[in-house]
Order: C-alpha cells, then structure tokens, then sequence
C-alpha cells in the first residue's frame, strides 16, 4: 500500500512541478519622447509592482531599458532581451506578418495612445509634401517600417497617384528623433525636414524659420493609434496574470495623465531630464490631439495601406487578428 501512496505522491509532484510560476521579472523597453510618457510614469509610481502585489503575484521586479528606434526594439523582443516593447503600428504589422504561426509569433496586447506626427522643414519653399526635392532630407525613426513612413506614402498617394505612393522614399533618411530634431534646428545639416513624434515638433515649430507641412491626422483622415504594447506569445501565454497586471498598469498611468497633466509633465522632465519648461510640458500632454488610450484607433488603415503596398504579405482581417484576446473587448478599428 505505501509503495502506491508514494508513486501517486511522485505523480502528483510531477504533474505540480509541470506547472511553471509566471515570472517574477518584467522587462520592459521603451523609446524616446512623450508618446512613451505611459510608460514613463508606470516607472516612476511603481504601478507594475503595485498591480503584481494585488494580484498576489508577490514581489516583481521590473528592468527598464531605453531603445533608439523601432529595429533596436524589435531585436531586443526577437532575441528575448524584452518581454514588452512600445513600437508603432507598421512594426507591429510587419512583426506579426513574419511571426504568426512560429515559435515567435508577437502581437499587441493594447494600444499606448493615439498621438499624431508632425512633418516639418526649415525650406521655405515646401508648403506640402508635392514641393520636396531632391535637394531636401526628411528625417524618420525608420525608413518604410514606420507609421511617420506610412503616413508619408498616403499623402504621396493622394498627390500623385497610388502608383507613386514612394514618390519620396528617396530622399528619407533613417535618424532617432533626438538627432533628427537637432539636425533640423541646428540649419547646419543636409537634413533640413523631420517627420516628428511629439515632444520634438513642439520644440522645432517654437524654432524662428521651421513650419509644419503635414499632420498624419490629416494623412489618414482620422485620429490613429500612434504606439502599441508588443509581447512574444511565448511569453503571453505564460504569463496571463502578469500580462493583466501590465495592462491593469497602463490603465492607471493613462488615467493620472489625464486627471493630472501637470504632475505627469512633471514626471517627464525628472526622468527625462528636458529643457522644457513645466508650463510648456503641461500644455503638450494635455494636447488635444492626443490620448493616452489603450484603445487601438485606426489602426487598419495603416496596416490595409502597408498590404496594399506589399510591405506585409497576409493581410488580417481585422485589427483583433494582431491583437491578444484582452483588447478584444475596447472598441478598437
């Protein structure tokens, strides 16, 4: 009898042993600018700590790391340095074009925010986008994989026809928005125009001799989803309770910007270390071009765009197929 009781005692602690515990590690990458200012404040409140304790996930620990652009990012996810990373929508479509289906596969579990780009130049001549030459340089986080690359082509599509929707890609060029913006003031580089995240066209366009020429609101049409939250279904699948705590975190970060545009600005320039003033700060997060929503907002009209254009080669068939099941519910497009 006590030779069953023990072998049903070492099966019951195989089967228990099988069953891993979700991580007691988030790491978390970000980049630069206010459209990670969720992220931003999630640091600085200790919300993901916070919300783990809640859910009775004990203590978490929570690594930060700061990335220069989407392929940095893409990297660090793809070689397992990150478990969340903060790209835009095109990188998110080309990720999951390449990975659904495979040991990889990474979608969005939310959005980060909606928030427009800016384009603007130090050429006086450009009114729109249909007065570049060859002679100007356009600044972008990444040629072609991003939605400021995105929202150039539609508007080069509208101007000249879906047949020339590339019409500039020639004379774009690949920089971190900190350098882009520099180059841009400075008048001293062959970069006189950049398609800018927020807060670096606010300080551009306060820069005597700089104009915007394209807003990508007007691009699309419509207010869009400017960052999304990306993990490895590995990952996701693993961990569902620290995936909810992530998103239960972001909530909270959007609901304090909203309520307290001031403190949060405030946040922003303690970790950031800008030159801005707190009034300038204050004004910027309070835009009201932008949301700090986790709901996904036009979010198919860039990745139906990028499929038409054969930058992706499985078109979804509809914003959720990109998606984990936890933003199925918001009323996302």
């Amino acid at each position: 009898m006590w030779r069953k009781l023990a072998a049903a005692a070492l099966i019951a602690a195989a089967i228990g042993g099988g069953a891993q515990a979700e991580v007691n590690e988030v790491r978390m990458s970000k980049q630069f600018g206010l459209p990670y200012l969720p992220m931003i404040v999630i640091e600085a409140q200790n919300l993901i700590e916070k919300n783990a304790a809640a859910a009775g996930l004990g203590e978490v620990k929570t690594t930060w790391t700061q990335r220069a652009g989407p392929a940095a990012e893409l990297d660090a996810l793809l070689a397992g340095q990150a478990d969340f990373i903060g790209p835009g929508v095109p990188t998110l479509a080309t990720i999951w074009d390449k990975t659904a289906g495979t040991p990889q596969e990474a979608r969005a579990l939310i959005a980060m925010q909606s928030m427009p780009y800016v384009l603007v130049t130090r050429n006086p001549n450009v009114k729109t986008i249909a007065d570049f030459t060859e002679k100007d340089k356009i600044a972008l986080p990444a040629v072609k994989l991003t939605g400021h690359a995105i929202a150039l082509e539609i508007e080069a599509a509208k101007i000249w026809g879906f047949d020339h929707y590339d019409k500039l890609d020639s004379i774009t060029i690949t920089r971190s928005h900190a350098d882009a913006a520099v180059a841009v003031m400075s008048g001293k580089s062959e970069i006189n125009s950049h398609f800018a995240s927020s807060p670096f066209y606010y300080y551009e366009l306060a820069t005597p001799g700089i104009h915007q020429v394209l807003k990508s609101y007007d691009a699309l049409g419509a207010r869009h989803t400017n960052g999304v939250l990306v993990t490895s279904k590995k990952f996701h699948d693993a961990n569902p309770k620290m995936c909810g705590v992530v998103i239960k975190a972001f909530e909270e970060a959007n609901a304090f910007i909203k309520a307290h545009p001031r403190d949060a600005a405030q946040i922003y320039l303690t970790a950031t270390k800008d030159k801005n003033s707190l009034d300038a700060l204050e004004k910027m997060v309070a835009d009201p071009d932008v949301d700090y929503t986790t709901t996904p907002v036009s979010v198919m009209k860039i990745v139906d765009f990028m499929y038409k254009v054969g930058r992706i080669k499985k078109k979804p068939a509809s914003w959720k197929d990109m998606f984990f099941p936890e933003a199925y519910g918001l009323n996302g497009s």
